[in-house]
């Protein structure tokens, strides 16, 4: 029997915070120094396939303890739509009981949120100045990624992805959902359905708030920043959500206060401003969604699409692109409104030139 831990690894406490419109990168640089590009860099053959269009700022932020004893490595991460991700990371040997028992306490631990917001308001103040249109109130987005760089078999032997799932399928599914008791087998199953290999030594499953990545630290990293980026890309989806509701109910308030004559000729402004605030979140989504680019590395592109898939993107940018169209729409009702308003004031002044020259005509 081998004396070694079943498995060894990291776990990864993502915590990310949208604080404005946009971080300016190059200036940030300048005040941090020694500041890293946050680029991909992966193991498979084609290097350059995924890529930040414009990489985020990694600043070390040195180790966080918590009030329970632990203690995380952490790294505050900068994009340039104005998300900034506070990575939180401990080192684990452990067995795969004491690995669901692990997982289970973080997955659901608010003091991890507590400490990244600490860590983030004390750094944060010396790059204020490189922030455009920062937020009173920042929205938030956690997520767990559980990091196993080995895993081994009774007889000390390295698993495969396959032999994992096989062998440690009801712990990789509670794992992935922060249970401490097996879960059902259609549970189960739907968790592992997300799974996916490149190799037969690696192995990807993703979870709502939570995914299990096994492979080398190097096989790791282009994964753990793809997990990260599309929790990005929700928390963007979600901020414009909760404008666009505030927006629209704006403009439902306006129109029903504006159906007289003279209410209606108003509506030019507010059609204006409804269009400027679209035409900005269009420009500002289609910025964080084409963040990073997968130019023809299938795997990875598939792994972002079932992660984005199984931690709510798709549906947050549906219910954004459905109040884009309704703005529109709405925009559209608004400058008609205007233009029938202006054409009937246009005709009354029409009738009443012919009405004055019809008078002064039988005056003479």
């Amino acid at each position: 029997m081998d004396a070694r831990p079943a498995v060894t690894g990291s776990f990864w406490v993502l915590i990310l915070f949208d604080v404005a419109e946009q971080i300016r990168l190059d200036d940030l640089r300048g005040i941090l120094g020694s500041a890293q590009d946050g680029q991909p860099a992966l193991k498979h053959p084609a290097a350059d396939y995924v890529r930040f269009e414009r990489p985020p700022v990694i600043e070390n932020a040195g180790s966080v303890a918590t009030k329970g004893g632990d203690n995380f490595q952490c790294h505050l991460k900068y994009f340039d739509y104005g998300v900034v991700s506070v990575e939180m990371v401990m080192d684990f040997e452990a067995s795969w009981d004491d690995l669901v028992a692990l997982s289970s306490r973080w997955i659901e631990e608010p003091e991890a949120e507590r400490c990244a917001s600490e860590v983030l308001k004390a750094r944060l103040e010396r790059a204020r100045t490189t922030l455009d249109q920062p937020y009173a109130t920042w929205l938030t987005e956690d997520y767990r990624i559980i990091h196993i760089r080995e895993a081994w078999h009774p007889e000390g032997r390295p698993l495969t992805a396959q032999a994992m799932i096989d062998t440690r399928g009801d712990q990789i599914a509670q794992i992935v959902l922060g249970e401490t008791i097996p879960v059902s087998e259609a549970e189960r199953e739907r968790v592992l359905r997300s799974s996916m290999s490149y190799y037969p030594t690696d192995l990807v499953v993703t979870g709502w708030n939570a995914a299990l990545v096994y492979d080398t630290p190097l096989g790791a990293a282009p994964v753990i920043q793809i997990l990260e980026y599309a929790n990005s890309q929700l928390l963007e989806f979600r901020h414009y959500d909760v404008v666009f509701t505030e927006v629209l109910q704006r403009v439902y308030r306006s129109l029903e206060n504006k159906t007289s004559l003279f209410g209606r000729w108003k509506l030019a402004g507010e059609a204006q401003w409804l269009n400027t605030i679209r035409l900005d979140v269009t420009e500002l989504t289609e910025r964080a969604d084409y963040a990073i680019k997968f130019l023809g590395d299938r795997f990875y592109a598939r792994l972002y699409r079932t992660a984005a898939d199984r931690i709510g993107v798709s549906e947050n940018r549906y219910l954004v692109e459905e109040k884009l169209k309704t703005a529109g729409e709405l925009y559209q009702f608004m400058v008609n409104e205007f233009h029938q308003a202006r054409a009937f004031v246009l005709e009354v002044l029409v009738v009443a030139i012919l009405v004055i020259e019809l008078v002064d005509v039988f005056r003479h």
